[in-house]
């Protein structure tokens, strides 16, 4: 089922619309989304465990990422920021949500990392990130298993900066992949884990939801799809029939948002 037919009713890198994968995970529960919140003339949709994952660290001072990734460029620069995902973003991450069903590889995972929280500057946010995504497929890699994600950024006055993770993981892998997360973490910051700096939960009412009960999946993706595009301004959601009310996005330094190489704008064309 089309994505974008719920909408409504119920390059390895972070450069231009697409992040390549090298070889070729969530935040809150979103799964069991209950009735949607009535907030101003649209509807929103509770944040169960929005809080555990992008509540505030008081830290002190970033680190210094001891890992070089090869990412960035131009494209990442420290004076590239923005303020809020544009309709080409949101339209991107619409098509290429759709496109991941066609080459079967729905996503399955929603992932949130709370970088501030584990220490990572702004500036730094968008290498870190990209190093965890690279970790990720890797080593589903490594188990036999391609993957498609998109990713986008976030920053707030309460929450910080963080980073919102949409990515199938087959279900057989979740187990593998949730132990080995904490450790890459460990590899980007060079720090001991802290608790609540990542949180992972399926997308549907539990494991292999995608296969048990798709149309609950394809109800629950498509609140998860809204979340993480919430930061568009609201006649852009509109316009996309994306049933979520705006939020700030934040200022962010480099990539806001992108997706997997599978899954953007080339290989959507090349399969048209």
């Amino acid at each position: 089922m089309m994505l974008s037919a719920m909408r409504n009713p119920q390059k390895d890198a972070w450069q231009s619309d697409a992040l390549k994968l090298h070889r070729g995970a969530t935040f809150g529960e979103v799964s069991n989304v209950g009735e949607p919140v009535v907030s101003g003339r649209k509807r929103g949709f509770p944040q169960t465990g929005t809080a555990v994952a992008v509540s505030y660290f008081p830290l002190g001072g970033g680190v210094l990422l001891p890992c070089s990734t090869g990412r960035g460029g131009a494209r990442n620069r420290a004076d590239r920021v923005s303020h809020a995902l544009t309709a080409a973003n949101v339209g991107n991450m619409v098509s290429a949500t759709d496109h991941a069903g066609l080459i079967e590889m729905l996503f399955t995972r929603m992932i949130t990392i709370h970088w501030k929280g584990a220490g990572v500057t702004l500036a730094d946010m968008a290498k870190a990130s990209g190093r965890f995504v690279d970790l990720l497929t890797k080593a589903l890699a490594r188990h036999g298993s391609g993957t498609a994600w998109l990713g986008v950024h976030e920053n707030g006055d309460n929450k910080g900066w963080h980073f919102h993770l949409l990515v199938h993981v087959p279900a057989a892998l979740v187990p593998i992949i949730q132990k080995l997360q904490l450790g890459w973490l460990g590899i980007i910051t060079g720090k001991k884990y802290r608790k609540k700096v990542i949180y992972s939960r399926p997308i549907g009412k539990g494991l292999g939801a995608e296969t048990r009960n798709p149309d609950d999946h394809a109800i629950n993706l498509a609140v998860a799809l809204g979340y993480v595009c919430k930061g568009a301004p609201q006649a852009v959601l509109d316009a996309f029939s994306i049933d979520r009310v705006h939020e700030p996005g934040g200022h962010i330094i480099g990539k806001r948002c992108a997706t997997s190489q599978n899954i953007g704008a080339k290989a959507r064309k090349s399969k048209d």
